[in-house]
C-alpha cells in the first residue's frame, strides 16, 4: 500500500490559517493596526474602499522593516514578537503568532512599502496569494505602508458571502473603535473611498471616549480607579439612568488588549441590578493590568478570549471597584421616605394647655334600647353618632340577607357552559369536591375557554389537545403580513411627530442608516439631516405607543447582521423588524377580546405556525402526552 499522507504545501496551508484568522475585512484592518502598534507606531492612517473588498491600507509611523525583515514577515509563523515558548508569558504586544500576514497574502494582494529609521532607501514587496512577484528598492518615509487589495480574490466562495458594504463597513468601524480606545495615546484616521469618517487625537482615554461617541456620553460617565496586588482595574462606567437597550458601549481590556469576558461583565452587571431595568445595559470601559504570566491570550487565533488565573479573585475586586464608584457618585439612591399626606407633628411644649377636651361616658352602650343616638355629649356631632342614629338599635338590619342564596355570576355561569361542554355536570363536580380537599392558595378559579397563560401565550382548547399561543410571535405575524400587503400597493402609512426627536448614533450606526435611509421611508419612517445630526420627524403608524429611537436602532442593529440581499428582501427585513417593534410585547395583560381577535387573524392566514424568521407561532400539546401526566 502506497503512502496517503502528504504534507501540505504553504499557500494552501496559509489558506486554511485565513479561515480563522481573516474571516472578514475588519479582521485584516484589526491584523494590520496592531502590527502597526507593535511597531511603535504613534500616528496610523487606515484608508477603505468599497468596505474593504477593493482596498485596505494601513499607514503607520513606527520602526519599519529593512529588506530582510520584509521578506521573511510573510512567512508562516515568523514574528518578532516572541523567540521561545516562555515569552508567551511575558507579552507586551499584540501579536506573538506570526500568522495573520500569511494568511492575509494568501487569500489577497498584498504590497508593502517600509522602511526603518537608520536606513536611506525603503524596500517595496509585493505578493499575489502567497507568491512573492516583486521585490526592490524604493524611495520611502520611515514606518510601513501596507496596502491589501482585492480580498479573496482567489476564494470566490468566501467573497461571495461577504455582506453587503454598509454591514462590512460597519464592522470595520466597530473594530477601529476597539483599537482606538485600547491605545488612546496614538493619533487616528480612518477615511473610507475619499470621505474621513473619523480623525482622533492622542490623549486620554476620556477623551477618545468623546470623540468617538459625542460629548454626551463624556458626561455620563463614573471614574473607577482600584489598584490591588493581583490586578489593578481603571476606566470609565456609566450612570444607572443612561443604560441603554441596544447598543450599549461595553468594553474590556486587559493590558491594552481588546477582551470578551462573560464572567466580569456578570459581575459588573450584578452591581447594577436593583438599578436598572432588567432589559437595559449599561456603558462601561475597563481596562485590567495585571502580570501578564497570570493570563493566557493563545487560546484563540483572534486573540480575543483570555484566561484569568486569578479569575474569581479578581470578580470580588471588580465588583467591590464597581460598586464604590456608584455609591461614591451618588448613582445608588438614597432612602428617601415619602412625607406627602404624613401628619405634622408640633414640638411638645409642656406649658402649653389643651385646645380639645374630650369626655368619655363608660357606661355608655349604644345598642341598649334607651340610648339611642340622641345627643350623647361624648359622641355629639360625631361620625358614630350619624351612623349610629341612622342604624338605632336594629342592628340586627346589618345582617339582614346575609344568608339569602347567591345568584349566579356570569363567570360561574361561562364556567358551568364549558363544564357542560367537556361532560361536567354539576353534580359530578360537588361528588369531586367531597373526596379532594384543597389548601387555600391551591384554589383556582374556572379558566374561560380562552385564557393569558403568565401574560405571554394564549392557551384554548383544540380537537387534538391544548392549543397554545406566543401572542408576541403571532402578532408579530399578523403584522408582518399586514405590512408585506400594503407595501405592495405603495408605502406604509406615517404618522408626524410634533416635536423631532433627536437621534443619537454611533459611527457604525450611521453607515447602516445612510445604506437604508430610503428604504426607511417606505415603511413610514420620516428622517431629516441638520448639521450631520439625524432627527425623526414622522414614524409608522404601528410604533404610535412605542420609543421611536429605540424603535428604529433596534431594526438598524437587526440589518446590520443581515447579510448582501436585494432590494425585495431589505424591505422583507425591514417589515419583519418593524413588525417586532410594533408587536404587543411578553407581560402585556390582554382582554377576552383581543385575544379572539388575535386567532382569528391568526387562522386566516396560510401559515400561520411559523413567523418569517421560522420561529414557532402555535403548539398543540397532545391528548396522549396530557394523559402520559397521569400515569
Amino acid at each position: 500500500m502506497s503512502d496517503v499522507i502528504k504534507l501540505l504545501p504553504d499557500s494552501v496551508a496559509n489558506q486554511i490559517a485565513a479561515g480563522e484568522v481573516i474571516q472578514r475585512p475588519a479582521s485584516v484592518v484589526k491584523e494590520l493596526v496592531e502590527n502597526a502598534i507593535d511597531a511603535g507606531g504613534r500616528s496610523v492612517k487606515i484608508i477603505i474602499k468599497d468596505a474593504g473588498r477593493t482596498l485596505i491600507q494601513v499607514v503607520d509611523d513606527g520602526c519599519g522593516m529593512s529588506a530582510t525583515d520584509a521578506r521573511l514577515a510573510f512567512e508562516r509563523h515568523s514574528t518578532s514578537k516572541i523567540s521561545v515558548a516562555d515569552d508567551l508569558f511575558s507579552l507586551h504586544t499584540m501579536g506573538f503568532r506570526g500568522e495573520a500576514l500569511a494568511s492575509i497574502c494568501a487569500v489577497a494582494q498584498v504590497e508593502l512599502i517600509t522602511k526603518p529609521e537608520n536606513e536611506s532607501l525603503g524596500t517595496k514587496i509585493c505578493i499575489s496569494g502567497s507568491k512573492v512577484e516583486s521585490q526592490e528598492p524604493c524611495t520611502a518615509s520611515r514606518g510601513s505602508n501596507m496596502m491589501v487589495k482585492n480580498l479573496f480574490f482567489n476564494v470566490p466562495a468566501r467573497r461571495k458571502f461577504l455582506k453587503k458594504d454598509s454591514v462590512e463597513l460597519s464592522n470595520i468601524v466597530h473594530e477601529f473603535e476597539r483599537l482606538s480606545l485600547v491605545n488612546p495615546g496614538v493619533d487616528f484616521e480612518l477615511v473610507h473611498n475619499g470621505n474621513v469618517m473619523h480623525q482622533l487625537l492622542r490623549g486620554s482615554l476620556k477623551m477618545r471616549i468623546g470623540q468617538l461617541f459625542g460629548k454626551t456620553v463624556e458626561r455620563q460617565l463614573i471614574p473607577i480607579d482600584v489598584d490591588t496586588v493581583l490586578v489593578k482595574i481603571s476606566g470609565f462606567i456609566g450612570l444607572p439612568e443612561n443604560a441603554r437597550k441596544r447598543g450599549a458601549l461595553q468594553y474590556l481590556f486587559v493590558n491594552g488588549r481588546n477582551m470578551r469576558h462573560p464572567y466580569f461583565h456578570k459581575a459588573i452587571m450584578s452591581c447594577y441590578e436593583k438599578l436598572i431595568a432588567p432589559d437595559v445595559q449599561p456603558n462601561y470601559f475597563l481596562n485590567f493590568t495585571v502580570d501578564p504570566a497570570t493570563i493566557d491570550v493563545n487560546i484563540h487565533p483572534t486573540k480575543n478570549e483570555i484566561k484569568f488565573e486569578n479569575e474569581q479573585a479578581i470578580w470580588q475586586i471588580l465588583v467591590a471597584g464597581v460598586r464604590e464608584a456608584l455609591g461614591k457618585f451618588n448613582a445608588v439612591p438614597s432612602i428617601d421616605f415619602d412625607r406627602e399626606d404624613s401628619p405634622e407633628i408640633p414640638a411638645f411644649n409642656p406649658d402649653a394647655t389643651a385646645d380639645h377636651e374630650f369626655r368619655v361616658d363608660t357606661g355608655y352602650n349604644p345598642f341598649a334600647e334607651n340610648n339611642k343616638p340622641t345627643g350623647n355629649p361624648a359622641f355629639k356631632n360625631s361620625a358614630i353618632n350619624r351612623t349610629l342614629g341612622q342604624i338605632g338599635s336594629d342592628w340586627e338590619k346589618l345582617y339582614e340577607g346575609f344568608e339569602r342564596r347567591l345568584e349566579p355570576t356570569p363567570e360561574v355561569i361561562r364556567s358551568s357552559a364549558i363544564n357542560s361542554m367537556i361532560g361536567i355536570d354539576d353534580e359530578n363536580i360537588s361528588i369531586a369536591q367531597s373526596k379532594i380537599q384543597f389548601n387555600e392558595t391551591e384554589m383556582v378559579k374556572p379558566s374561560p375557554a380562552v385564557f393569558q397563560l403568565k401574560n405571554k401565550y394564549i392557551v384554548t382548547p383544540a380537537s387534538s389537545g391544548i392549543m397554545v399561543i406566543d401572542q408576541h410571535r403571532a402578532h408579530l405575524l399578523i403584522l408582518y403580513n399586514r405590512f408585506i400587503n400594503t407595501l405592495s400597493m405603495g408605502v406604509l402609512a406615517s404618522q408626524q411627530l410634533i416635536f423631532p426627536e433627536p437621534l443619537e448614533l454611533t459611527s457604525a450606526e450611521e453607515v447602516i442608516l445612510d445604506s437604508i435611509v430610503d428604504n426607511l421611508k417606505m415603511i413610514g419612517f420620516e428622517l431629516e439631516q441638520n448639521d450631520g445630526k439625524w432627527n425623526i420627524t414622522g414614524i409608522p403608524s404601528s410604533l404610535e405607543n412605542n420609543n421611536p429611537v429605540e424603535s428604529l436602532k433596534k431594526i438598524l442593529y437587526e440589518v446590520s447582521e443581515g447579510g448582501d440581499v436585494s432590494e425585495e428582501e431589505l424591505l422583507k427585513s425591514l417589515a419583519l423588524s418593524l413588525a417586532s417593534v410594533s408587536a404587543i410585547p411578553y407581560g402585556q395583560q390582554l382582554s377576552s377580546s383581543e385575544m379572539e381577535h388575535i386567532m382569528n387573524e391568526l387562522f386566516r392566514m396560510t401559515s400561520p405556525s411559523y413567523t418569517p424568521s421560522g420561529a414557532t407561532v402555535v403548539s398543540i400539546l397532545p391528548l396522549n402526552e396530557i394523559g402520559k401526566l397521569f400515569d
